[in-house]
């Protein structure tokens, strides 16, 4: 009489429970991948708003008590062999694993990362799970932006998409950030725009425009930090014509960057000028190599 193996079995049930836990908790797409299996036992698919998104996680099921035998304070230590870190690591899609406990019949989960990996004293490796991060709708956040792709690649990816900007700043263009910033709104709801000052005397010929809900933080702390690649100023223009007497809230606090008006006590304007960074002048050097330069020797 044949028997079924009791670890299949158990790998089977954890597969069964991650599936149900991506389609009725994040209600996600969950597609298998049982045969060839180098490493990925599942693709999932991010659903938005009913929208399939074509955002994918991969990732690598494992079920049974073996896998939280060596706890942590927060969490357990899972042990993957060198060849499968680095089989997940040159990953087209980012990994997660998940370790199904079938006790308390759940599912935690972890990002496979250069962050999230540790090294061990003997050359090996280690990932923690932890504890908190369960595979429910609590984390559909993270699963979701981890979905986006790498962060490493996505920060070279929007570099790439700002080149042209930062070429026409090379070139001696003069850029400018036009915020509108809606100051009584706990959204931080505000607009802002890149455009070109031809110094004519005209409004910026817009390049591209975005509305953003900044929430509690700082216009003037988080502007730079969206266009990292320049140095971030005021303009010189609009501000030498500035009126601050008209302004209706005290400016005791303000520092370099500021308003130069408010309309209706609802609405701060903002007109920054853009000049090229170290980071800037870089990328457009590696960015030259990348697409004219030779193969070069690797190990």
């Amino acid at each position: 009489m044949m028997h079924r193996n009791p670890t299949a079995e158990i790998g089977s049930i954890g597969v069964t429970h991650t599936q149900l836990a991506i389609q009725t908790e994040l209600g996600w797409l969950f597609r298998e991948q049982p045969i060839e299996d180098f490493g990925i036992d599942a693709h999932v698919e991010v659903v938005d708003s009913e929208q399939v998104s074509g955002r994918l996680l991969a990732l690598q099921i494992k079920s049974g008590l073996s896998w939280f035998r060596e706890q942590s304070p927060d969490g357990w230590w899972f042990r993957p062999d060198a060849k499968h870190v680095q089989y997940w690591t040159n990953h087209s899609l980012p990994v997660a694993v998940i370790l199904y406990h079938p006790e308390r019949k759940r599912c935690y989960w972890q990002l496979v990362s250069h962050e999230t990996l540790a090294k061990t004293s003997r050359g090996g490796w280690k990932l923690l799970v932890p504890e908190t991060q369960v595979l429910d709708e609590r984390a559909r956040t993270s699963l979701s932006q981890a979905a986006e792709g790498d962060p490493y690649t996505l920060r070279i990816r929007e570099l790439q998409l700002a080149r042209p900007w930062m070429e026409k700043l090379a070139e001696g263009t003069r850029l400018v950030v036009d915020i509108e910033e809606w100051v009584n709104k706990s959204s931080g709801r505000g607009a802002i725009s890149l455009g070109v000052d031809h110094e004519d005397g005209k409004d910026p010929e817009q390049l591209a425009s975005w509305t953003v809900y900044l929430g509690l933080s700082s216009y003037v702390d988080v502007i730079p930090k969206l266009f990292a690649w320049a140095n971030v100023g005021l303009h010189a223009e609009t501000y030498d014509y500035a009126d601050y007497d008209d302004y209706p809230f005290d400016r005791h606090d303000w520092g370099e960057l500021h308003p130069y008006r408010n309309g209706a006590g609802e609405v701060d304007f903002y007109r920054f000028e853009l000049t090229l960074n170290g980071l800037g002048r870089a990328f457009l050097l590696v960015d030259q190599f990348a697409t004219t330069g030779r193969r070069q020797l690797t190990a």
